[in-house]
């Protein structure tokens, strides 16, 4: 038997260190990705991968100056509304009546009543007096024609008097 070339240690290098030789020669010339499996498509529909999306990050400002609120609570609520009808919502439901801005929602009406005068809304229910511009608008004493203005009813907690707002505001 012939002898191998050992090592320092006394344990055989050459054929393990020719084997990875080998393997490192056929994998720089296959290529490492000749193996790579396939992914089963189970829909014939592709859908594109979500991607990460970056918040905005601006270089500089679009406006000089951002503009002021463009509903602030003085905008909001118009004018009460001192109508007979109105005045019979106060005494018996506990109930104001405003006229308000068209672009003006719910909470924004709740919340300027809270900072206008200090009262808190259980609720608020809004109308727009819709225009009829085929029927001829009538304009006798006491009856205006719908004119696209809209309403609030605005009522009130039971621990504050509609009333006494009411004197408050001044139109009673």
């Amino acid at each position: 038997m012939s002898e191998r070339p050992h090592s320092a240690s006394g344990t055989s290098t050459a054929p393990s260190d020719k084997n990875k030789a080998l393997a490192a020669k056929k994998a720089a010339l296959k290529g490492v990705n000749g193996q790579k499996a396939r992914k089963i498509r189970t829909s014939a529909t592709f859908n594109r991968p979500k991607t990460l999306k970056l918040a905005r990050n601006p270089k500089y400002a679009r406006k000089a100056v951002p503009h002021v609120p463009r509903l602030d609570q003085y905008k909001v609520l118009k004018s009460p509304l001192n109508t007979e009808s109105a005045m019979k919502k106060i005494e018996e439901n506990n109930t104001l009546v405003f006229l308000v801005d068209v672009k003006a929602n719910k909470r924004q009406i709740k919340d300027a009543l809270k900072k206008m005068y200090d009262v808190t809304a259980l609720k608020v229910n809004t109308l727009i007096r819709a225009v009829n511009l085929t029927a001829p608008t009538l304009s006798i004493v006491g009856f205006f024609s719908p004119d696209g203005n809209k309403k609030a009813y605005i009522k009130l907690t039971a621990d504050v008097d509609a009333l006494d707002v009411a004197n408050k505001i001044g139109f009673i």
